[in-house]
């Protein structure tokens, strides 16, 4: 667990970290909700360079308290893992579907009645694969209020997640990450 002493990690740092792991991409992109941009955020490239996944893992401990974290398959599932080993909570993993195999599970890890648990996203676009863990966490009787993801592209997440009560945090915003591109 991080030392309480230890220095906020900034946007800037982010920014760097996610530039050095070449994870900020410009040319023409199609989305997984069908959109296209002129830039993608490679959540593998961050996801897979240890100084970056450090880093993120970091800022996400300083902002989940002392909830159980859960984090989206397949994406999500560095990230959850890196900041439980920073933080020392326990999480689970919510699958896009039950799996059709085994125990059958959609969420893997035990979560109580009642239980506070954050939702860790990596890329926030439209918030649906958010929402769509957040309904199947509340299902399982846990309780949650907030998702953290890497980066909001700021087309929509937040606002659907509201519509359900759920506060969207970002690490940072597309505005901020490209505004010195």
């Amino acid at each position: 667990m991080r030392d309480s002493t230890d220095d906020a990690v900034t946007d800037a740092e982010l920014i760097a970290a996610l530039r050095e792991a070449e994870a900020v991409l410009f040319g023409e992109f199609e989305l997984a909700h069908g959109g296209t941009s002129d830039y993608y955020v490679d959540k593998y490239r961050f996801e897979t360079d240890p100084t970056c996944l450090g880093l993120v893992a970091r800022a996400y401990a300083e902002r989940v308290g002392d909830a159980k974290l859960a984090g989206v398959a397949l994406g999500a599932v560095p990230l959850v893992a890196a900041t439980a080993v920073e933080t020392g909570s326990p999480y689970v993993i919510v699958r896009k579907a039950a799996k059709e195999y085994g125990t059958g599970n959609r969420i893997e890890g035990a979560v109580d009645e009642g239980e506070e648990v954050v939702v860790l996203e990596d890329i926030a676009t439209t918030g649906k694969s958010a929402l769509d863990a957040v309904e199947a966490l509340r299902e399982a009787g846990a309780t949650v209020n907030r998702v953290l993801v890497v980066v909001d592209r700021e087309e929509g997440a937040a606002e659907l997640l509201a519509d359900h009560d759920v506060e969207l945090e970002s690490l940072l915003t597309a505005t901020r990450l490209l505004e010195d591109r």
